[in-house]
């Protein structure tokens, strides 16, 4: 059951990244005229950084005082992440509207996420 909660946690983590995210990609891809991939992936680190921050404090709630170990290993996990973001992107844009293959792209990576952070990053 604990790893059902801190999974809702994440999501709901997750879903302040997700707006983070979109709102970037939008603005960077829309707005600036910025090369797609270059917008998504600019977007995903970001919300990424504050993922970690915020699941750090509330759905792990780390003590670990090797911040700098724990941050590096949540956003390698997350650099991981964003190559198989970017590769379903890829995939499923030439299929469907953009944000529409980035949701997927997003609900496929989130589970990535999830449980490499559970397993290796907050069980440093």
């Amino acid at each position: 059951m604990n790893i059902l909660i801190k999974f809702f946690k994440f999501g709901l983590v997750g879903f302040s990244g997700l707006i983070i995210d979109f709102s970037l990609t939008y603005i960077l891809k829309e707005k600036f005229k910025t090369n797609r991939f270059l917008a998504n992936s600019v977007g995903f680190v970001i919300a990424a950084s504050s993922n970690y921050f915020l699941n750090r404090i509330w759905t792990f709630e780390s003590h670990n005082s090797k911040i700098a170990i724990e941050f590096s290993s949540f956003f390698l996990i997350s650099i991981l992440g964003l190559l198989l973001n970017n590769t379903i992107l890829y995939f499923l844009e030439k299929r469907m509207n953009f944000y529409l293959a980035k949701i997927f792209a997003i609900g496929i990576t989130t589970f990535w996420n999830f449980f490499a952070n559970y397993y290796i990053t907050f069980n440093l």
